[in-house]
C-alpha cells in the first residue's frame, strides 16, 4: 500500500464517542457539516478529513481507492484509539472498506453512505460527466440551479470543494481504478456495517445486483432514504442524519 499522507481535520462537538466522516470524490471535509452537527448535538466528536488531492489535502500522483484507503487508516482519534464509528461517502465508503480491512482495531463500526463499492459502465460515465460538469461550472448559480432544494451552506461549500480540489486528481480517480471494485473487502467486513443508499428513483451507487451480493454479508445492514439522489446528506440531511444515528444507537 503506498505511504499514507497526513490529512487534515475538522471537529465537531467534544463528547466522549468518537467519528470519523470520510467525503466521497470532488467534495470536501467540509461538506460533511451536516452530519458533523447532528453527532456533536447527539453527543458525539466528529472528525472530517479533506482526501488527497482535495481542500487543504497534500497532492500526490497515486489516486487509486487503495491510496485514498490508507491515508484514513492512518487517521486515528487522538490518544491513537479506535474510532467508535467512521462514516464514508461514495468515494470515502470504498476508502473507508478498504482501511477497515487492512488496519485492526481501526473502528468499531461503519456506516457508508451510497459507497462506490463497484463503479463500472453506466455509472463510471455519469461519475465523470458529474465532475467534468462541476469543474467547467464552479459557481453558486449553477449549483443551485441543480441542486435547488440543498442548503445554502452546502451548495456554498461545493463550489468552494470544487475550487480547490486537485482537477487533474479527480479525473486521475477514474482513470486509476480501472477497475473499480472493492466488493472482495467488503465481503472481509467483520463489523458492524449499515449502507445508508440512495433512492434508485432518484439515483444510487449501490442498488440492484450489486447491493444483493454485499449484503449477503451478515455483518451488512441496509436501509434507503426516499427521494434521495447520490448525496443523500445534502438531498435529505433530515432523515439521513435520523438513519445515521439510528445506526449508531
Amino acid at each position: 500500500m503506498p505511504a499514507p499522507l497526513t490529512l487534515p481535520r475538522l471537529v465537531w462537538g467534544d463528547g466522549p464517542r468518537r467519528a470519523l466522516l470520510v467525503h466521497g470524490l470532488g467534495s470536501s471535509g467540509a461538506l460533511m457539516w451536516r452530519i458533523g452537527t447532528a453527532l456533536a448535538d447527539a453527543g458525539w466528536q466528529a472528525t472530517a478529513v479533506d482526501l488527497r488531492g482535495h481542500g487543504d489535502a497534500p497532492r500526490a500522483l497515486d489516486c487509486s481507492v487503495a491510496a485514498y484507503g490508507g491515508d484514513v487508516a492512518a487517521v486515528r482519534p487522538q490518544g491513537g484509539a479506535e474510532w467508535d464509528a467512521v462514516i464514508g461517502h461514495s468515494l470515502g465508503g470504498a476508502a473507508t472498506v478498504v482501511a477497515a480491512t487492512t488496519a485492526s482495531g481501526w473502528a468499531r463500526r461503519l456506516v457508508l453512505i451510497d459507497p462506490a463499492i463497484h463503479v463500472a459502465g453506466r455509472d463510471e460515465g455519469i461519475i465523470r460527466r458529474s465532475q467534468q460538469h462541476a469543474f467547467a461550472a464552479p459557481d453558486v448559480e449553477s449549483v443551485r440551479e441543480e441542486h435547488p432544494d440543498w442548503h445554502p451552506q452546502d451548495i456554498e461549500l461545493k463550489v468552494d470543494a470544487v475550487l480547490r480540489a486537485s482537477r487533474w486528481a479527480v479525473e486521475q480517480t477514474s482513470v486509476q481504478n480501472e477497475p473499480w471494485d472493492v466488493r472482495a473487502q467488503a465481503a472481509q467486513l467483520r463489523i458492524p456495517t449499515h449502507i445508508i443508499g440512495a433512492d434508485p428513483e432518484v439515483y444510487s451507487l449501490f442498488t440492484g445486483e450489486l447491493a444483493r451480493s454485499v449484503l449477503e454479508n451478515p455483518h451488512i445492514t441496509m436501509s434507503v432514504v426516499p427521494g434521495a439522489g447520490h448525496s443523500p446528506h445534502r438531498d435529505r440531511p433530515q432523515e439521513t442524519t435520523r438513519q445515521i444515528l439510528e445506526a449508531l444507537s
